[in-house]
């Protein structure tokens, strides 16, 4: 009798555990890659960042996707995928940006030393134009 009576206490609270585990489930992949992202984007360094570990992430999400169309499995598993294949993607553009952005600056530093070297000056350049 008593089982019955707590049954408008349980019910909610088993269906508010639930969700809150098919959140966490959901977002709880996600999570570690917030502070990286911020890290790169902060520093504009992606040195340590391995986007082999994207690539594998996002071939074994897509797999489980197309496995989903073939035998149904519960679906905070498929939106947890859905969601770490965004965000890899995000961090694949984040490191390519930051990456070539890198790259770049790299190449105009190195151009302009070797103009400098290729006139024979190893000094400061100056401001004065020269004929070379």
């Amino acid at each position: 009798m008593e089982a019955e009576g707590l049954d408008w206490l349980l019910v909610p609270l088993h269906q508010l555990v639930s969700w809150g585990a098919a959140a966490a489930m959901v977002f709880g992949g996600v999570v570690p890659y917030i502070p990286q992202y911020r890290d790169i984007r902060r520093t504009q360094n992606a040195d340590g960042f391995s986007t082999y570990v994207c690539l594998v992430l996002l071939v074994a999400n897509i797999l489980r996707i197309l496995f989903w169309f073939g035998r149904r499995f519960e679906s905070p598993l498929l939106w947890q995928s859905a969601i770490m294949i965004l965000t890899m993607l995000l961090m694949l553009k984040l490191c390519t940006e930051v990456r070539v952005a890198n790259e770049l600056n790299a190449r105009r530093r190195g151009f302009a030393a070797s103009r400098w070297f290729s006139c024979g000056r190893a000094a400061m350049p100056s401001r004065q134009p020269t004929s070379c």
